[in-house]
């Protein structure tokens, strides 16, 4: 016995574990169950965020415990893909100095984000427009459309201040696109008497908060889908934003909160 465990590595105890494996109990079959869908629903959470959408439903677990039943089932997440750069900084418009790369907000409306991306359709290329609230990561403006021409990004604009009618004082950032720079965009914001921010040249970790937005929603909903159309993906995407991700995703940087329900715990985790 001693010879056969040195062989195969495996210490006595393992190799009777083994040979008579141990029975599940019906609560820990049920947590497995659930596990799993969990995993199903959220292709993209890694095991810290199931453990938190585990505990929300009821079950008494901790992370490593939720960590070693993932492997066990071989519930992985998506795989990571590349992403396109949608911004085009040549231009001779003005340019705003960085102002968020020092804040901190402590309450909504007070910074904003705003990023571009694009999403494959099976003839076509769109575009989609986002503005989050930087304090509760919800997003509060978005538009689709089929070009990158300004009046994409100030149509998620539009959205954002119809909806959250912020006070003065608002930062708003961006990378320095030709959309963000327009006359179009900046006046709407001086009108509304918000100041404006721009990243540094060539560095998009400056608007880290859109980027990780972004990945998300690629992972989570794009890359999972086939659009048909522009209007299957107008309603796709409009469902995961509002719907999923505003109201029902963990978010780890809100102590795994959905940001919807973030703010209306006043922002505490």
């Amino acid at each position: 016995m001693n010879a056969l465990c040195q062989m195969t590595g495996l210490n006595r105890a393992g190799f009777y574990r083994w040979r008579a494996p141990r029975q599940a109990t019906p609560v820990e079959m049920e947590l497995r169950d659930e596990m799993q869908k969990v995993a199903l629903q959220w292709p993209a959470y890694g095991y810290r965020r199931i453990t938190r959408e585990l505990q929300k439903r009821g079950f008494e677990i901790n992370h490593k415990r939720v960590l070693r039943m993932m492997r066990e089932d071989n519930l992985l997440c998506v795989r990571r893909r590349m992403f396109v750069v949608t911004t085009d900084s040549r231009h001779n418009l003005p340019i705003y100095p960085n102002l968020a790369r020092e804040m901190k907000p402590s309450a909504i409306n007070q910074l904003w984000v705003a990023d571009i991306a694009y999403i494959r359709l099976r003839t076509e290329f769109v575009y989609l427009a986002v503005i989050l609230d930087a304090f509760s990561r919800r997003l509060v403006g978005w538009a689709l459309g089929r070009t990158l021409e300004a009046e994409l990004a100030v149509a998620a604009l539009r959205m954002a201040l119809l909806e959250r009618k912020p006070s003065l004082g608002l930062v708003h950032h961006s990378d320095r696109g030709v959309q963000y720079a327009s006359e179009a965009y900046t006046e709407m914001l001086k009108q509304h008497q918000a100041v404006i921010s721009m990243s540094r040249k060539a560095n998009p970790y400056d608007n880290a908060a859109c980027e990780s937005f972004m990945k998300t929603l690629k992972q989570e909903e794009v890359y999972r889908n086939e659009y048909r159309d522009f209007h299957e993906v107008r309603s796709r995407i409009g469902e995961f934003l509002e719907g999923v991700y505003n109201r029902k995703r963990l978010h780890s940087a809100l102590g795994y909160l959905p940001p919807a329900e973030f703010e209306q715990n006043g922002g505490q985790k």
